[in-house]
């Protein structure tokens, strides 16, 4: 059994450095009690790269991603950026190029809620309890990587949205067989009244359902889905869709749990894989100590089944699960007696090295006292 790995870490912008340094605690945790090595090896990405080099993705990162067994980023974007429309050069361009570069095809987010967050979701209690969704989302083709085309003195631009059988099946293939391992339950999402590809994309899903007779199928279209996510997410069990549509839905299920914070992804290829937080660079809490690492955390949980490390991911999901019961989480979940992103982050990484033997007394955490014994 493989023990040691190379792990790319591209920390990004905004807050993305702080919640993927207490990922980094966290492995280094993962390592200690477990008896693995992780090499990490660092690379610039997004605005940070572009201020360094001119370029949001340099050679010597992508480089540094092809040769490693997995790819641990935090988050991409600035302001000096977004307020700027006349930018030929965008942190985002980063962000795509190397999606493209490693052939991460499908982006993999899960979404649970949790029993003691519950009042923190802007949705009744009955609404969401027990909401467990995996949502598919193609990642390198449609819109987004689609031709491009401006004209300023016109005042005319267009985005072409193609998708080719070649794109669809495999991310298809994939939902069908996470769902075969969960409640049997698989709903594609398009807008096939409208839509051209989405019409390509459920003849190649019907196709597919073939081979995976023991999946129920569901067809929803997009506007309406969103609608579903609000009133009843608990009917979803597994979710494909196309680019723009599942960076759209993904989002929206993001708050149903209470914070974006607590998202994690996968963004899979058949040789590289990526693991990152699904929220943005926030970049208002740079620096500030306040940003939830949690989504990054468990983003490694992540990474650690992918590497097939499933012992210490299930141990890394339990010390999460262990620090939210005990209300041990940002100013983000908890408003009354919050903790620090590294507070949390050591507190997790703790748990996972000493569990009930932890430095943490237990009984001061729960009156939010943070004492070590």
């Amino acid at each position: 059994m493989k023990t040691d790995f190379k792990i790319a870490v591209l920390a990004g912008d905004g807050i993305g450095p702080e919640v993927v340094g207490e990922s980094i605690k966290i492995l280094d945790a993962i390592a200690e009690a477990f008896h693995y090595k992780f090499d990490f090896k660092f690379g610039l990405t997004g605005a940070e790269a572009i201020y360094k080099t001119g370029n949001p993705l340099p050679d010597e990162t992508l480089a540094i991603c092809k040769e490693s067994d997995a790819v641990l980023f935090g988050a991409i974007g600035d302001p000096a950026f977004d307020n700027n429309p006349d930018a030929k050069v965008r942190p985002e361009q980063g962000l795509l190029k190397l999606r493209k570069e490693l052939g991460l095809f499908a982006n993999i987010r899960p979404l649970k809620t949790y029993s003691s967050l519950i009042e923190k979701s802007p949705l009744k209690q009955e609404i969401i309890e027990g909401t467990d969704i995996q949502i598919f989302r193609e990642l390198v083709s449609g819109i987004y990587f689609g031709e491009k085309f401006t004209d300023e003195e016109a005042g005319y631009a267009y985005d072409i949205c193609k998708y080719s059988k070649d794109d669809i099946a495999p991310i298809v293939h994939m939902a069908f067989q996470e769902a075969q391992k969960r409640r049997k339950k698989l709903t594609l999402i398009d807008k096939a009244n409208v839509l051209d590809t989405s019409r390509l994309w459920r003849k190649i899903f019907k196709e597919i359902a073939a081979e995976y007779p023991d999946v129920e199928l569901d067809f929803m279209f997009v506007d309406n889905a969103a609608m579903q996510l609000i009133l009843n997410p608990k009917q979803f069990d597994v979710i494909v869709t196309e680019n723009m549509f599942g960076d759209i839905i993904s989002d929206e299920a993001s708050v149903i749990g209470g914070s974006i914070g607590l998202l994690p992804s996968a963004s899979i290829g058949n040789e590289n894989a990526m693991f990152e937080p699904i929220h943005g660079s926030y970049p208002q809490a740079k620096g500030r100590g306040i940003a939830n690492p949690i989504a990054s955390i468990l983003s490694t949980a992540m990474m650690l089944d992918y590497l097939k490390l499933d012992h210490a991911a299930e141990k890394l999901r339990e010390s999460v699960e262990h620090a939210i019961e005990n209300k041990y989480v940002t100013v983000d979940l908890n408003s009354q007696q919050p903790y620090s992103t590294s507070e949390v982050g050591s507190f997790i990484a703790d748990y996972i090295k000493y569990s009930e033997k932890s430095y943490y007394n237990f009984e001061n955490v729960k009156i939010g006292k943070s004492t070590i014994v």
